[in-house]
């Protein structure tokens, strides 16, 4: 498989996903994400910024991991990070235009770097 697209609920610094289960929540089972975040050459999650006021972009995740170091492209609501999987180093490449650098700073718990060629979408 080439590309996987799929809903994170939290994603941390290095690339790790997490979107299988909340402690506390039934669920019915994991389905397939941990088979196409191990197969995909190219994983792009795509998940809110934050969930009624609390971050999704960590610096760990807080709940049970899909899978490590395994996201390529995030897309949230207010940006698109890129993450290298050598330096384990996520970069802030696009912001969206009713959003500012400040905000998703201010909306994201773990340090990232900012593309020189920023973008707005």
């Amino acid at each position: 498989m080439d590309v996987a697209i799929l809903g994170g609920m939290e994603v941390s610094k290095t690339g790790d996903l997490a979107n299988w289960i909340i402690p506390g929540k039934v669920v019915k089972g994991m389905g397939g994400a941990m088979d196409l975040v191990q197969g995909a050459q190219k994983l792009i999650v795509t998940m809110r910024h934050t969930n009624k006021g609390k971050m999704k972009v960590l610096n760990e995740c807080s709940i049970p991991v899909t899978g490590k170091n395994v996201v390529d492209v995030l897309v949230t609501d207010l940006a698109v990070f890129e993450f290298d999987k050598e330096t384990r180093e996520m970069t802030l490449i696009e912001v969206a235009e009713e959003s500012s650098l400040e905000e998703v700073r201010s909306l994201t718990e773990c340090e990232f770097k900012v593309s020189d060629n920023l973008k707005t979408f």
